[in-house]
């Protein structure tokens, strides 16, 4: 079994009997930097993931992501075997349904983003005839460009499942576009 501190088996036992495999909320004593700091380690040695928290559903929110949405922890597969636990749905899955609940959450067929946002304006111009430039991008939303690259990489391609496609256009520069809906 893997080396864990007790902080880390408190936490990851405590998802293991949540159906959702939420970490949160955390141990009392563990505030602040602690806290940070326990996460990070586990994020990076694959005990606990970050999703999407819905907040609709009571979820609670580890961290606000600046656009309005936050998200919040899951023990993964890893996690689970670390203290011994074998997934209570390992064997009886469905053949092809996703393995974790951050997978079935991450489906993109389940997110759709919500109208009226910077998101969706982005969506909407790269679905356009001709599509967009980053400098276009820029301009309507406010975001600066490394901001436009990331939400087109994170959260339309990585979320959303999207295939954001860019050429090369005379006079233009690069453009990226969406199929159509």
């Amino acid at each position: 079994m893997t080396q864990l501190s007790d902080t880390q088996a408190v936490i990851l036992s405590a998802a293991a009997q949540r159906d959702d495999r939420n970490v949160l909320p955390l141990p009392g004593s563990l505030r602040g930097g602690a806290a940070a700091k326990v996460v990070e380690t586990m994020i990076a040695k694959g005990f606990i993931e970050e999703v999407d928290a819905d907040v609709r559903k009571g979820e609670l929110v580890w961290r606000e992501t600046g656009d309005g949405h936050g998200t919040t922890l899951v023990a993964t597969d890893a996690g689970l075997a670390a203290i011994g636990i074998e997934p209570k749905d390992a064997n009886t899955a469905p053949e092809g349904a996703p393995d974790t609940p951050s997978q079935q959450r991450a489906a993109p067929t389940t997110r759709t983003p919500r109208e009226g946002t910077k998101q969706a304006a982005l969506i909407a111009m790269l679905r356009a005839p001709g599509g967009a430039t980053i400098a276009e991008i820029v301009a309507a939303t406010g975001w600066q460009p490394h901001t436009v690259r990331g939400a087109m990489a994170g959260a339309l391609k990585k979320k959303l499942g999207l295939e954001v496609a860019s050429e090369k256009i005379d006079g233009r520069g690069r453009v990226y576009s969406l199929p159509p809906a």
